[in-house]
């Protein structure tokens, strides 16, 4: 798996170079600037609501009252500690909703930057077909639903863990890995339907091949670390990072996607 991880972390680097020799920017940056507007107003709002929610449990479970009258300051601090790690998480859990409903909004720019990109590498002409086009959109749009619930079913059981003190400091590191690995997956999928693979098989590829779709993740995040400039770029490279992080473990494809 830390193969893989490596290949996908290398294919973002590899991404960079093919979108500027490809002169692709026009398909990046227009779609990057609507992301970065609502991915700022969705995490002032998200903000506001884990903020919310942190401060309700507190206060309906009576650990507020009890750690004021406790005057005990380790417990203080460990609890407090908690509140910041269940913050986290919620915002995590919070952005990954929102991811899913940019993959949907954005899924026909997704679709034609993977074909594109595939194009290409390949050299393989794929002719615009206006029914082929809608059913990559619809398959894209399902994948997000499907990861948005599944992922949804583990942050929601990882943030009740993060409530258990000192065992939920190591939730954030836990849920990372879950939104990594499911972004990760939505991105690759879009090749998987060109190359003829049906939704079982999909989740099949990818549950054996993990470390493509987490590496491609973990990049998607790094990318946030820096302002505007990484939020602009990060859902396009990472679509493109996913397509050639495929061509780059090509011997490993079910026989079927060669067909």
């Amino acid at each position: 798996m830390l193969k893989e991880i490596i290949i996908a972390i290398q294919s973002y680097y590899k991404a960079h170079h093919f979108i500027r020799v490809h002169k692709l920017w026009k398909w990046i940056i227009l779609p990057g600037i609507i992301y970065t507007i609502l991915f700022l107003i969705s995490i002032y709002f998200f903000g506001k609501t884990a903020n919310t929610f942190t401060e309700w449990i507190s206060l309906k479970t009576g650990l507020k009252t009890w750690l004021d009258k406790s005057g005990n300051g380790l417990l203080r601090f460990i609890f407090t500690f908690d509140a910041i790690i269940f913050w986290v998480i919620q915002m995590l859990f919070y952005f990954s909703l929102f991811k899913y409903i940019w993959l949907i909004v954005g899924s026909p720019v997704f679709v034609y930057l993977s074909e594109k990109t595939d194009t290409i590498i390949t050299g393989k002409e794929f002719h615009f077909n206006a029914s082929q086009f809608r059913k990559d959109m619809l398959r894209g749009i399902y994948i997000a639903i499907r990861n948005t619930l599944w992922q949804s079913v583990y942050m929601i059981s990882i943030l009740i863990l993060s409530l258990i003190p000192i065992v939920g400091w190591l939730m954030p590191l836990l849920a990372l890995l879950v939104e990594c690995y499911y972004y990760g997956f939505s991105m690759l999928d879009y090749s998987f339907e060109r190359k003829k693979m049906n939704t079982t098989e999909s989740v099949y590829f990818i549950g054996n091949h993990r470390g493509l779709a987490i590496g491609n993740g973990i990049m998607f995040f790094i990318m946030h670390i820096i302002p505007v400039i990484g939020w602009v770029l990060a859902p396009a490279y990472a679509i493109v990072a996913a397509t050639l992080s495929l061509h780059d473990v090509k011997e490993i494809l079910p026989v079927k996607s060669e067909q």
